[in-house]
């Protein structure tokens, strides 16, 4: 039922911080027309945490090595702020060209499986037979 997420990040400088997503984090992405691109993330999870209000969604990217990222944007004059050990991982927030920030953090807590990637039956093509081979 459930084939991907489609999370959006709202910015002041949204070709610098597209730019950032291709050039820098090297993310995949398509031009679905006019330069607006989508970027394709790895697998990716979802919690939901107890709050006082709803209608309240963060974004953290997941890096297998926190300290390696930091010294990458460093190397690109990207900010990066102080690594907190959180307990359940180590924490930074990327700023993005445009201004906004952007939750990294290199998990401890237990992971799950990604979801078997799904087929999308509108975009599917029709495969090919293979003829079978007559000896």
């Amino acid at each position: 039922m459930i084939t991907g997420a489609h999370s959006i990040i709202y910015s002041t400088n949204s070709e610098a911080d597209r730019a950032l997503l291709r050039d820098i984090l090297k993310l995949p992405h398509v031009d679905v027309g006019h330069g607006w691109l989508i970027f394709g993330l790895p697998p990716a999870e979802v919690a939901v945490h107890p709050s006082e209000k709803n209608d309240v969604h963060e974004l953290y990217l997941m890096s297998d090595d926190i300290k390696k990222f930091v010294a990458t944007m460093k190397d690109h004059n990207i900010s990066c702020d102080e690594i907190q050990d959180q307990g359940w991982g180590v924490l930074t927030h990327l700023t993005l060209p445009g201004g906004g920030k952007i939750g990294v953090y290199e998990p401890r807590h237990a992971r799950p499986k990604p979801l078997v990637k799904a087929v999308n039956k509108r975009t599917q093509k029709p495969g090919r037979k293979k003829k079978a081979s007559r000896r």
